[in-house]
């Protein structure tokens, strides 16, 4: 029975609650029998509900050739069954109940709840346990969740788009774009694409919270919504240091929570203080002053830059000065840059 398929197998599945499961991790089961023959699969689906493995095994009970013994069945799961009981029971007592005669695990979950708890219980009771297989791919697949448990912060995303001279806009004025003063001049310059703005939106859909400064909120008054890609809408993060954003800021519209920093806006700060609010990642948007300001701590861990390559300006609001890899993904003509960062 090779290990690596089946684990490769729920991977594949737990992405299917990508857009759901935060700050939970995206995790797939997968129940084998003797053979090598799947029986069932299942996935965390939604946060608060059903894990994987409670998944797995209502399907593997509610076909027509129903599993009677679990005894000669591997089961496979991306990360190690939880041992305590949370929004649901602990998945592995449900598998020691089971009588499950094998568990392939693809890495330990980090979670201080967890951290290998749920592999002892399960070894305790006498079913055989294999630990680390894929556990790279794994860890790719949770990087936000493992960053919140292991780092103690959210994993953080910056993105901009640039003109081919290097600027991420005009210049404006407070009250000369689409603003919260109503007026509708010179609005913010248009680089990306239909299709790269779908791309943002899938980003902003994959992190749980988004962040901008106050200039963006007061030049641009966005709401900062995932409309052009499915899942939730993520939760809203700014700084006001001199109370200049009004209440009725559409940053404050849609009944998504936005959280605002005044008192402290320095970077390491709002870090702490959304990992404890259990925000496990920030896609940060803008401006040039907020991304430098991040740029400078040190403490982020991808960039995505879009340049558009036919497009130049002369002279405008400056994007943060950085070294682009050689290679990118070309999308309707824009390069489209990622850089990841390991601190």
């Amino acid at each position: 029975m090779e290990y690596a398929n089946y684990i490769a197998r729920c991977i594949e599945i737990a992405r299917r609650g990508e857009y759901y499961v935060a700050p939970n991790p995206m995790v797939g089961a997968v129940l084998v029998d003797a053979d090598g023959k799947i029986l069932a699969e299942g996935w965390h689906e939604k946060y608060g509900e059903g894990h994987a493995e409670v998944n797995c095994f209502k399907r593997a009970e509610s076909q027509e050739s129903r599993v009677k013994s679990y005894k000669d069945c591997t089961l496979f799961v991306s990360l190690e069954p939880c041992s305590h009981y949370g929004k649901t029971p602990p998945c592995a007592k449900l598998i020691i109940e089971k009588g499950v005669g094998r568990v392939v695990v693809g890495m330990l979950d980090p979670n201080p709840l967890v951290a290998g708890k749920g592999v002892q219980m399960l070894r305790e009771a006498g079913i055989e346990v294999v630990v680390g297989v894929m556990e790279k791919e794994c860890r790719e697949l949770n990087k936000r969740f493992l960053c919140l448990h292991e780092k103690h912060r959210p994993y953080v995303i910056l993105k901009w788009a640039q003109t081919a001279d290097g600027f991420i806009d005009r210049k404006r004025g407070i009250g000369d774009g689409l603003g919260v003063t109503g007026q509708h001049l010179n609005g913010a310059l248009a680089i990306s694409t239909p299709k790269t703005k779908e791309i943002v939106h899938r980003m902003r859909a994959e992190n749980m919270a988004i962040m901008v400064g106050t200039n963006t909120v007061l030049l641009d008054n966005p709401r900062l919504l995932n409309t052009h890609w499915e899942g939730r809408n993520p939760i809203r993060v700014t700084v006001d240091r001199h109370n200049r954003i009004p209440a009725d800021a559409r940053i404050f519209s849609d009944g998504i929570e936005t959280i605002v920093y005044r008192e402290r806006t320095d970077w390491p700060y709002i870090l702490e203080d959304l990992a404890k609010r259990n925000i496990h990642s920030i896609l940060v948007e803008g401006g040039t002053t907020l991304l430098n300001h991040i740029l400078g701590t040190g403490i982020w861990d991808e960039i995505h830059v879009e340049v558009a390559p036919e497009l130049t300006i002369g002279e405008g609001v400056a994007a943060p000065k950085i070294d682009l890899p050689d290679g990118c993904e070309t999308i309707d003509g824009h390069q489209l840059y990622t850089i990841s960062h390991i601190v």
